[in-house]
């Protein structure tokens, strides 16, 4: 089946690519020539840039375009998908999933063939409009909002975007601040866009997670990292503005996001990944590469100080910001998932030639970037060992947990060893 690559640009959906599902997880890729050689073409991924005429040939078929794979459905609605497909789960099932379920997804793309496919959908439902629901109805889970979200949500909160075990819904508010399933309000009744996660399961340390992320959250932000929006925990449910969206003059303005091991042109959803190959990924795509790595870099020791051990390369993303500027986009995912019953094991660690790397300064130095911009990244790392030893201050400034505390204490010690070992 093919499918065109919509991009949303200046209010419209425009037709910009065209992929094919050629065989299992394979796919075929081909800028349009009306789009590529239009008015001012943005990229549909940053490792597929358009001045270079890059489509997918032949001999790129031992894998397909990474970008693909932030499309994909997972969580609740790639089962969902699987059930109304009466198919069985696997790798060969990502792009047919992608080509019926990528209607709606995070950033500013989607399949043509997708949105026809939820148009029938909803049809055939029979789904109508509300007049939207309070917050406190949201809270108390009540069974015409619960319903609502099922119909409307059932498919966006699949996105590869809000992907994960734990169950996460895209809501927008309009000017009343009544809350919508992301897919029933229009853009031009949109106010605010938010992501919704419920916990990975009921467990208390499930419960605990989701409500110590929107403290991470402030943490961070007082760490002076990249950490914008409102976050804020309640009845056991966190609330996330998204960066995707922005309301300029009643219009909704979608975002180029793409995920960073997308940027690095990795395809298919693979486990470990060296931190080297993403961070020469922001080195060679990003509009101030030294800013970028250095953001990344005081992510990645941050998250070794609190205890985020779930730093896959789908939890940090880029984005082409509304003035053409390609940055790692706000912080996300930032919790302490040493706390979850599964135990996840950091899965993207500093190797290289099959070495794990401790010291920061013998980090940067293997970075493929120049050595300018390594001096001005090792000077801001230096920098950010007073912030992590302000960590267990801040901690109690928000009134963290005292056992959080106490158990990271070791790990704080480690992170800032990394910096002045």
């Amino acid at each position: 089946m093919k499918s065109l690559i919509e991009i949303h640009k200046d209010g419209e959906w425009i037709p910009a690519a065209e992929i094919a599902h050629k065989d299992g997880h394979l796919a075929t890729f081909e800028y349009l020539p009306t789009y590529q050689f239009g008015n001012h073409p943005a990229p549909v991924s940053l490792a597929l840039p358009i001045n270079a005429g890059r489509n997918w040939d032949e001999d790129d078929q031992s894998h397909s375009p990474s970008f693909i794979f932030d499309l994909v459905p997972q969580g609740l609605g790639r089962k969902y998908l699987l059930q109304s497909l009466n198919k069985p789960d696997g790798d060969r099932m990502d792009i047919p999933l992608a080509q019926i379920g990528a209607f709606n997804p995070i950033g500013n793309l989607r399949l043509d063939t997708a949105v026809n496919y939820f148009d029938k959908w909803r049809e055939t439902n029979a789904v109508n409009t509300t007049e939207g629901f309070t917050e406190e109805q949201i809270l108390n889970r009540q069974e015409e909002f619960v319903n609502h979200i099922w119909l409307h949500a059932m498919l966006t909160a699949g996105t590869t975007g809000v992907q994960g075990a734990a169950p996460k819904f895209l809501l927008t508010q309009n000017i009343d601040g009544l809350w919508f399933a992301d897919s029933a309000l229009p853009d031009n009744e949109a106010f605010n866009h938010w992501l919704v996660k419920l916990p990975r399961g009921r467990a208390q340390a499930d419960l605990d997670v989701l409500r110590i992320e929107a403290i991470y959250h402030a943490i961070a932000k007082d760490c002076g990292l990249r950490a914008e929006g409102k976050c804020y925990s309640k009845n056991d449910m966190l609330f996330f503005e998204r960066f995707d969206r922005k309301v300029v003059q009643n219009n909704t303005v979608r975002i180029h996001q793409e995920s960073l091991i997308s940027v690095a042109g990795i395809s298919g959803f693979p486990g470990g990944v060296s931190l080297f190959r993403l961070v020469d990924a922001i080195a060679q795509y990003a509009t101030d590469p030294a800013s970028e790595i250095t953001e990344f870099i005081n992510r990645e020791l941050l998250n070794k100080a609190m205890g985020n051990t779930d730093n896959h390369g789908r939890n940090t993303a880029m984005q082409i910001t509304e003035k053409g500027v390609v940055q790692l986009t706000p912080l996300y995912d930032f919790a302490p998932m040493y706390m979850d019953p599964e135990m996840i094991p950091r899965s993207c660690r500093w190797v290289i030639e099959k070495k794990e790397l401790q010291n920061i300064e013998e980090i940067i130095s293997n970075i493929n970037t120049t050595d300018e911009i390594k001096h001005e990244v090792l000077v801001c790392a230096n920098n950010f060992h007073d912030k992590l030893g302000g960590l267990e201050d801040l901690m109690t400034k928000y009134d963290l947990d005292k056992d959080v505390i106490t158990r990271l204490h070791h790990n704080i010690r480690g992170a800032m060893g990394m910096i002045r070992g």
